[in-house]
């Protein structure tokens, strides 16, 4: 894909699958704003943004000429693949995207670093009520089913779609855009 399809860039994937990473390398080679569509969702304390707060937040981030977006925020994908010029898919194999996903949470949680508006994570988030862990278990596979039909419908038809599978191949992609 040619650097001038690259205006506005949505950045979806599984949970842990280096959806930020990837945004910031892109940041920095496209000189563009970074939107992490989790500080937009994520309060205080953990409390999500009310759906219509979220999507003002959204729709205000991305009304820009270009940016690169990094969360799968199914409630504005809408408003975000409805500006977007390239959707870019990490769909990278579940064992790991949970290898990836429990080192991050451990050493996020050690070093207990601040994540958005003050939130941490824990050692629990691996294994508690709300692991991490297991909302990959849970939503991987529901990806790879709804990307594809979402993709193809046609109000979406305007976007490049670059759909990654490794860290190898979401490396070379990076580099063919030098």
């Amino acid at each position: 894909m040619a650097r001038q399809g690259l205006q506005r860039i949505a950045i979806v994937g599984a949970t842990g699958s280096g959806k930020t990473r990837l945004a910031l390398a892109l940041v920095q080679r496209l000189a563009v704003p970074h939107i992490e569509l989790d500080a937009l969702f994520w309060g205080p304390g953990w409390q999500a943004a009310a759906r219509d707060v979220f999507r003002a937040r959204v729709a205000a981030a991305v009304a820009g000429p270009a940016w690169v977006a990094d969360g799968n925020a199914h409630l504005a994908r809408d408003i975000i693949w409805g500006r977007a010029t390239a959707v870019v898919w990490l769909d990278y194999a579940l064992p790991l995207v949970l290898w990836r996903l429990a080192k991050r949470t451990a050493r996020r949680a050690l070093t207990e670093e601040e994540l958005w508006n003050g939130n941490r994570q824990r050692l629990r988030d691996l294994f508690g009520h709300n692991s991490v862990l297991l909302w990959v278990l849970q939503s991987h596979f529901r990806h790879r089913r709804e990307y594809p039909a979402e993709l193809a419908r046609p109000e979406y038809k305007h976007l490049a779609v670059v759909r990654l599978r490794s860290p190898r191949e979401t490396e070379r992609w990076l580099i063919s855009l030098n």
